[in-house]
């Protein structure tokens, strides 16, 4: 089974972001991803970012987080 975390960026520099997973901090490779900034979300697999949230994407997720707590 394969797992992908999302996470914010909170830290960049060139292909390496420093990433947020509920307040854990991790160093990933953004380098998959199309223009990374500051304050994007993005989907983690095994150590690289693989895609680029969309707010709407992260609206819903913050959605079913808040149902199921």
């Amino acid at each position: 089974m394969c797992l992908a975390v999302p996470a914010r960026i909170v830290e960049l520099r060139e292909t390496t972001a420093t990433i947020s997973v509920d307040g854990a901090l991790r160093d990933v490779d953004v380098s998959l991803i199309e223009e990374p900034r500051l304050g994007d979300y993005v989907l983690i697999h095994a150590g690289f970012a693989i895609h680029k949230w969309e707010q709407s994407e992260v609206e819903e997720l913050e959605e079913i987080r808040s149902a199921t707590a």
